[in-house]
């Protein structure tokens, strides 16, 4: 474990995981509408969406997959990560009140380089939401550095 009792490579398996839970309220809508600037009526009016095939509004997908970067961030591997590459493919809607369930395992893990693959799963109620998989980067217990990489210029992955 590092420093911040995030998993440092080293203490990484294939097929740990851990998984991160969130609510998505009517403020996240909300707040994730005034950040992203991403005002699609499907996210904000009720009655344009009531309209629409879904019946009502439903919730961002990218404010849905950002549960996906808590779980990464908060459980596994944890403090120092650095988010490298994700790919998503979205599988059913949700709607605000409903809890997403993100979960990561790991499936490729490349030591020297501090590379990790994990399968990336959100559900609501058992049914997959959301699921791709990520490319992060970790800390290590040799140098304790999340990113050794990094020049002044850019990240050189």
């Amino acid at each position: 474990m590092n420093q911040l009792d995030g998993y440092d490579v080293e203490d990484l398996r294939i097929g740990m995981s851990a998984s991160f839970s969130k609510t998505i309220t009517e403020a996240d809508l909300v707040l994730f509408a005034g950040v992203s600037g991403d005002n699609n009526a499907m996210h904000v009016n009720e009655e344009f969406a009531a309209a629409t095939p879904f019946g009502g509004r439903i919730a961002h997908g990218m404010l849905t997959a950002s549960v996906i970067s808590a779980a990464i961030a908060n459980k596994m591997p944890g403090p120092g990560t650095i988010y490298l590459g994700q790919n998503l493919r979205f599988r059913a809607p949700v709607r605000p009140g409903e809890t997403v369930h993100a979960t990561v395992t790991v499936t490729e893990i490349v030591v020297d380089r501090r590379r990790v693959t994990l399968s990336t799963i959100c559900r609501v109620g058992g049914k997959v939401v959301i699921e791709g998989d990520a490319l992060v980067m970790t800390t290590t217990s040799q140098s304790g550095e999340a990113v050794p990489e990094c020049k002044q210029v850019g990240l050189v992955v």
